[in-house]
């Protein structure tokens, strides 16, 4: 990111979505190779056979079948489920510095959203309960357009909005936003010819 800042431009924070979405990925990387493991002695152990009794020769031959058969399934889970979950997570970045707000997902197919600080009117944070509790929350940055732009589940979220807040006071033309997150000059978002009085002609 160093490398695509503007002249003069400073980044201030850089972070990453609360990590609560990867709870569930990471306990079922814990119980999913345990019980992995569990299956496969059960499966040594006989367990099939005792289940079946009539076929318990036939069960005997397909033993390493059915360990194969634990191993990759609990692969399956790990790989398709909780990888790409840690992978996602990992590949969104939020990059706030003097002159806009950069949004980044993806690692192979990027996608990048930039909201010039100069632009945004006002500052708002959504919480759930989970994300009051773990003090995130999804900032909405109002820019004028019909549709706010939505930064997800940021973690430390009135920090973070602070720090918008703050960026956007310290623009060199002076656009800023109160403590509240409304500015205090509502026709600096506006060219001279859209303001009340319409365009001075000469």
């Amino acid at each position: 990111m160093r490398k695509e800042l503007f002249p003069g431009e400073q980044v201030i924070v850089v972070t990453r979505p609360q990590p609560r979405t990867l709870i569930v990925p990471a306990l079922m990387f814990i119980l999913v190779p345990a019980l992995a493991a569990y299956a496969s002695a059960w499966i040594v152990k006989g367990g099939p056979a005792r289940l079946v009794p009539p076929l318990e020769e036939s069960t005997r031959e397909w033993t390493p079948w059915l360990i194969g058969a634990s191993i990759a399934i609990a692969a399956w889970v790990l790989l398709g489920y909780c990888l790409p979950r840690v992978m996602a997570w990992h590949a969104t970045k939020y990059t706030l510095t003097s002159q806009r707000l950069v949004v980044r997902y993806g690692m192979l197919r990027r996608r990048d959203l930039q909201v010039p600080l100069a632009t945004i009117r006002n500052v708002v944070i959504h919480q759930s309960l989970p994300q009051r509790v773990l003090r995130s929350g999804n900032i909405s940055l109002d820019t004028g357009y019909p549709s706010s732009t939505v930064v997800p589940d940021v973690p430390e979220a009135a920090t973070f909005r602070n720090f918008i807040l703050d960026a956007i006071n310290d623009l060199p033309q002076g656009g800023a936003l109160g403590a509240g997150g409304m500015m205090h000059n509502p026709d600096a978002a506006w060219p001279p010819e859209t303001r009340e009085g319409g365009r001075d002609e000469r």
